[in-house]
């Protein structure tokens, strides 16, 4: 009856399924929806699953018309499976590389030398005030190893700092896809971020 019950529903709703004998858990009957990922996986997510098990551990019932206690069917709800699960496979589709409004850091500043450090520091204030999730690195590294760590880390904008960036107050902006993407003004990059988080852009 439960089996039909799910049949019936997935019939109503005109979706496509594979009714897969013994993959049922031992608790009930349930539907399992999978996705598809970027590199065409299929990944379990979304179930929906009839428990006949738990309401008779834990005593769950109602009062029926009758006066009596009934025990209840409970139904389990999973929309993107466990939030470990889900985290895992977003990170699985986009290969780490998130796009900005989903990147942990959206932006690195990256001063050429510790002379740069405090214009560096000065943006980042600018950019934590426009709610940009932004790092600076500081370190005594070279520029073009501080780039390569930026890109392997994956961090969708790299904001090159040096004497020309000081001098004008802009930046020197590197995309993680694009590679330089020229000079621009602090408030024109903070604007840009901006568009792609409130678009929900997948680019860069």
């Amino acid at each position: 009856m439960a089996e039909k019950v799910l049949t019936d529903v997935l019939d109503k709703q005109g979706w496509d399924y594979k009714r897969e004998a013994g993959e049922a858990a031992f608790y009930g009957p349930k539907i399992d929806i999978h996705l598809i990922d970027a590199l065409g996986r299929s990944w379990q997510l979304s179930t929906f699953q009839f428990d006949f098990n738990l309401p008779g551990r834990f005593d769950v019932n109602y009062v029926g018309s009758d006066s009596k206690p009934h025990n209840v069917i409970m139904i389990h709800r999973a929309l993107l499976g466990s939030l470990e699960r889900f985290i895992g496979i977003l990170t699985e589709h986009y290969g780490g590389a998130f796009p900005v409004w989903l990147a942990p850091t959206q932006a690195i500043i990256l001063p050429i030398s510790d002379k740069h450090h405090d214009y560096a520091e000065e943006i980042k204030r600018k950019m934590d005030a426009a709610g940009i999730r932004c790092k600076n690195d500081l370190r005594s590294e070279k520029i073009g190893y501080k780039i390569r760590e930026a890109q392997v880390n994956k961090i969708p904008f790299m904001l090159i700092v040096g004497d020309k960036e000081k001098e004008t107050g802009d930046l020197s902006v590197r995309s993680r896809s694009e590679g330089d993407i020229g000079s621009s003004s602090v408030e024109a990059f903070i604007e840009k971020v901006g568009e792609l988080v409130e678009s929900k852009s997948v680019l860069p």
